[in-house]
């Protein structure tokens, strides 16, 4: 019993360890990202590849930014906006955030579709409900 009572310790402490910079470091991974620039790529093929030097600095300085505020504040956005700025500000957030949201986890739901698509030969639509 103390041999995993002392793994869970030092799995937790290694979890608090790398803390935001987990979820922010992964936040691009989703299947509608992998699936667009894996059409891109297809499409145009190295020829976009430059804008990778203008958008990786300034996507990095934000997920940096997002990380420090988790991190010092152990807060998400929501809050941290709530605590810190007029009400106004943080409803127009939120009212600009959620229609972005929700279009996202509908663009993953239909390229995890596409993606069992082109193992299981059935309509895609059906694939993403």
């Amino acid at each position: 019993m103390n041999k995993s009572n002392k793994y869970v310790r030092k799995l937790t402490a290694g979890l608090k360890t790398l803390g935001p910079g987990l979820v922010t470091g992964a936040s691009d991974d989703d299947p509608s990202g992998i699936a667009t620039y894996s059409q891109v790529g297809a499409q145009f093929g190295f020829t976009a590849l430059w804008t990778a030097l203008v958008t990786f600095p300034l996507m990095a300085a934000i997920q940096e930014m997002c990380a420090r505020i988790g991190l010092v504040t152990t807060k998400g956005l929501t809050s941290t906006l709530r605590n810190h700025y007029p009400k106004w500000i943080l409803w127009v957030m939120i009212l600009f955030s959620f229609p972005a949201i929700i279009l996202n986890i509908g663009a993953d739901i239909a390229g995890m579709g596409a993606a069992a698509n082109l193992i299981v030969p059935a309509y895609r639509h059906l694939l993403s409900v």
